[in-house]
């Protein structure tokens, strides 16, 4: 009788580990032969440290298994997040169609595991092949002490980025377009890839009014609603529709050449007179398009804002008194200039916004209430209202009314001000013409879209602050990298410091002739040292 059973439980075991329940067999087996056990009938300790070599081979192994054979569940079991895994393992063979899966394992490079798949999508009698890489983690279980693949949405496919994206294959959720620019010229993300994502927003938000026909793809669905669903696979091409939009390709293609040059950076051009986006382009690795939608601190390109609050305050004029001392004191504290400026206690306000002092606008804190710059960027220069309506996502800039010290740091683009190269490239629009046209990237005849609205500026304002940015562009913090421009020219620069950077953030906005445009360099340095030479090359294209 004994005999049987100890037969009854080795067979047990034995279809345990036949039938793939991975670890747990491993315990079990460990318990009966004494390894590691704490005696008969004892538990088996729960194992701690980092995976093995074999433990990270074996789980990779086993999950690539499950997966390929479309048994989610399974597969999800392997990872230390399964309630997750298997929606997203299950929509694989259902929702995206992808059958015949072939999972190929690289060499692993500790708990890290790179692999490639092949397989073949089919929908409504069409197929095509689909290939790509991807790569996993095996960590330990905290309370099981498991070797589980560490889960990430990723791990399907390097596309999908949040926890609750999806892959779907079918009829495409907009038709394709043919984006063109101003003059009729093609605009594809081959010849301008910063404008991938934004012709992926375009196509879902307009798609359906270009009069194309949809596609069939393979796509992943996005869980951010804002974001257009990214195509990975075109089974049946559909018929795209014509999308004017307002860019210009000489611009654009200016703009992707000067942004290569400078790692996370961004660039906007808009015509002055019309508010049109004549340039957009990002040097990113995530695909964000941080020149609409960003939102960090300017730096002292917040001065042009600064400047008009000051004038249109009765507060000081281009050729009235800015004094430049070495540094301000406000509300416990202390602001700094720039190393290397020489004070100036006879400065005017158009010497001190030249070289970019920032004590002497800090200086006039007290002559402004506290909503004094929000009314200013509001009213005169359409921002921080939420009201913009560009064609696609963007960002409208903050300028909060901020007491303590960050009412004096946002008066030199610090404290609680944010932006994106969008807005600035407003601003400086509305400083050379006294006008805010809100930007667009595509006709507002389109959709008949309400944009937003703005009183501007008077015409003597708009005379001191393009005199004040002229003598910024010419003899001050923005000659070297304006050099050369010729015509009617303007800029003020900007050096934003962020806690945790060794390197300010570079900003940097100008105009020439009908042609504003602004940049942003993530940890560039000094305004004219990165976002400068961006800002020229666009100008020089367009203006």
């Amino acid at each position: 009788m004994r005999k049987g059973v100890k037969a009854a439980i080795v067979g047990s075991v034995f279809a345990v580990m036949v039938g793939g329940a991975g670890y747990g067999a491993y315990n079990v087996v460990s318990a009966l032969n004494g390894d590691g056990g704490s005696g008969a009938g004892g538990p088996a300790p729960v194992r701690t440290g980092p995976p093995s070599g074999d433990e990270v081979r074996e789980t990779s192994a086993a999950f690539f298994a499950a997966w390929a054979k479309g048994q989610a569940a399974q597969a999800a079991s392997y990872t230390d997040n399964a309630a997750m895994a298997e929606p997203l393992l299950a929509s694989y063979g259902q929702s995206a169609h992808i059958t015949d899966v072939k999972i190929t394992p690289g060499a692993a490079n500790g708990a890290s595991v790179p692999f490639t798949v092949k397989a073949t999508v089919s929908y409504g009698g069409k197929s095509k092949p689909l290939a790509y890489s991807s790569s996993l983690r095996v960590v330990r279980g905290v309370t099981t002490g498991r070797a589980l693949v560490d889960w990430a949405p990723s791990v399907v496919h390097p596309q999908l980025r949040n926890m609750n994206d999806t892959l779907v294959t079918g009829e495409s959720a907009a038709p394709a377009i043919e984006a063109v620019d101003r003059d009729g010229r093609v605009l594809t993300k081959e010849k301008y890839p910063s404008l991938g994502p934004i012709l992926d927003e375009l196509r879902q938000k307009y798609g359906d009014k270009a009069g194309g026909t949809p596609a069939v793809e393979l796509s992943v669905h996005h869980a951010d609603q804002s974001a257009a669903d990214t195509t990975l696979l075109t089974l049946a091409e559909g018929r795209p529709g014509k999308l004017r939009t307002t860019l210009s390709a000489g611009a654009q293609a200016a703009a992707e050449a000067a942004v290569k040059d400078y790692a996370e950076s961004s660039v906007v051009a808009v015509k002055a007179s019309t508010g049109e986006v004549l340039a957009v382009a990002n040097h990113r690795q995530d695909g964000f398009n941080a020149a609409f939608l960003g939102k960090l601190a300017p730096g002292s390109t917040m001065k042009i804002i600064t400047a008009a609050t000051l004038i249109d305050n009765d507060v000081t004029t281009a050729n009235g008194p800015a004094p430049c001392p070495p540094d301000a004191l406000w509300e416990g504290q202390t602001f700094h200039n720039l190393k290397g400026l020489k004070p100036d206690e006879n400065a005017t306000l158009a010497q001190s916004f030249a070289v970019s002092c920032n004590t002497a606008f800090i200086k006039y804190v007290d002559d402004l209430k506290t909503e004094s710059l929000t009314e200013e960027a509001e009213q005169r220069f359409g921002l921080g209202q939420d009201n913009w309506k560009t064609g696609i996502p963007s960002f409208d800039g903050s300028v909060p009314a901020a007491g303590g010290p960050d009412k004096a740091a946002n008066l030199i683009g610090q404290g609680q001000v944010q932006m994106s190269p969008l807005n600035m490239a407003s601003v400086t629009a509305t400083a050379m013409t006294g006008v805010f046209r809100q930007p667009v990237i595509v006709p507002q005849s389109l959709d008949g879209r309400e944009l937003a609205q703005a009183r501007g500026l008077s015409s003597d304002t708009v005379r001191q602050l393009r005199s004040m940015m002229n003598r910024t562009a010419t003899t001050g913090t923005a000659a070297r990298a304006m050099a050369g421009l010729k015509g009617k020219i303007g800029a003020k620069t900007g050096s934003a410091e962020v806690d945790g950077q060794a390197k300010s953030n570079s900003w940097f906005t100008g105009y020439r002739g009908d042609v504003a445009a602004a940049a942003m360099t993530q940890e560039g340095g000094h305004g004219g040292d990165a976002a400068g030479p961006i800002v020229a090359a666009v100008l020089r294209a367009a203006g």
